[in-house]
């Protein structure tokens, strides 16, 4: 009994670190579509010498603070050793093309993505040889079992059997060169499906067996509702409830056939959405480029420093601006 116990705490808690859906997620289904996190919660304020979307942008939050406590030129030195790393992950050219820049700052904002990695890396890799196989993984978050015996100490032994199945499954896909050993990068993708391409057709196949508990291969109104909200018998349905079963028939249901297929299930939980890094890379470079040859010297960056990264002046400056708007 203690070890169903540990083995149900550990999958609670895994669950809610790697933020997996949950069947009570809440009003309007938040819990299950996943949408890229703005660049930036700053406005995007350029024309009044606010660059603070700017530099959390190109840094990310964290960093960018720390920025602002340096020196000018202490600011100054470390983005250009960012230069010469921006260019060294690509061609090496002595200069930074869009893709680079724009790879750097997709880069930075995946950094809350790697640290929850690297905490887990550990666990996991329980030989120390710097890979994830699938036995260490499985073991690490179920317990050992010799084969033929899984599960069979703990209580709804089935269930489990599902949810190593389905993990194994999902493992699978991540590792790409198919070794059965994840990399740091394939693990990421186990563990965070929904930031690799790759991996959608995963994340459709999980949500869409989550809802379709009459095993049609759909999703009906009735479905959706469920995971939505638990009727309670004589409760009147809530407003947000008849507003959701108005939203699957405007908005998720696209064919109009009363149910979702896998291709709706996945533009409703993985919409489409606008390349933010692309965007923000553009801008950096339209702004900086002086010369005009789509593409950035170490020289032009730094001759415009203060765009892409804070310091003390900087950071000074843009309180001033900020209060003279209040006022």
């Amino acid at each position: 009994m203690w070890r169903w116990s540990l083995l149900l705490l550990f999958l609670l808690l895994r669950w809610w670190a790697l933020g997996k859906p949950s069947p009570d997620a809440g009003p309007h289904g938040h819990g299950r579509v996943h949408q890229g996190a703005p660049l930036s919660e700053a406005p995007h304020d350029d024309a009044h010498g606010n660059f603070q979307y700017d530099h959390e942008a190109f840094l990310g939050r964290d960093v960018a603070k720390e920025f602002d406590q340096l020196s000018p030129e202490e600011s100054q030195a470390r983005l250009g050793r960012i230069v010469d790393r921006m260019d060294l992950a690509g061609d090496s050219d002595g200069w930074v093309s869009l893709a680079e820049l724009r790879a750097w700052i997709a880069h930075t904002q995946q950094r809350h993505i790697r640290d929850s990695v690297s905490a887990a890396w550990h666990t996991y890799d329980m030989d120390r040889d710097g890979r994830v196989g699938w036995e260490e993984l499985r073991n690490a978050t179920y317990g050992h079992y010799e084969p033929g015996e899984e599960f069979h100490d703990v209580e709804d032994a089935e269930t489990y059997k599902k949810m190593l199945a389905r993990d194994e499954r999902r493992f699978r896909v991540a590792d790409q060169d198919g070794d059965s050993m994840a990399t740091r990068e394939e693990l990421t993708a186990y563990l965070h499906p929904e930031e690799f391409p790759h991996m959608r057709d995963i994340v459709v196949a999980e949500t869409l067996e989550d809802l379709d508990k009459n095993k049609d291969g759909y999703v009906q109104v009735e479905e959706y509702i469920a995971d939505l909200y638990s009727e309670e018998p004589g409760e009147e349905e809530p407003a947000w409830v008849q507003t959701e079963r108005q939203q699957f028939r405007d908005f998720r249901d696209l064919n109009k056939d009363g149910r979702l297929d896998s291709s709706e299930v996945g533009y409703w939980v993985l919409p489409p959405s606008q390349d933010q890094p692309l965007v923000e890379a553009n801008h950096l470079l339209h702004e900086s480029d002086t010369d005009k040859d789509g593409r950035l010297s170490k020289a032009e960056i730094l001759s415009n420093w203060n765009m892409f990264v804070g310091s003390q002046a900087t950071n000074y400056g843009e309180d001033l601006t900020r209060h003279h708007d209040e006022l």
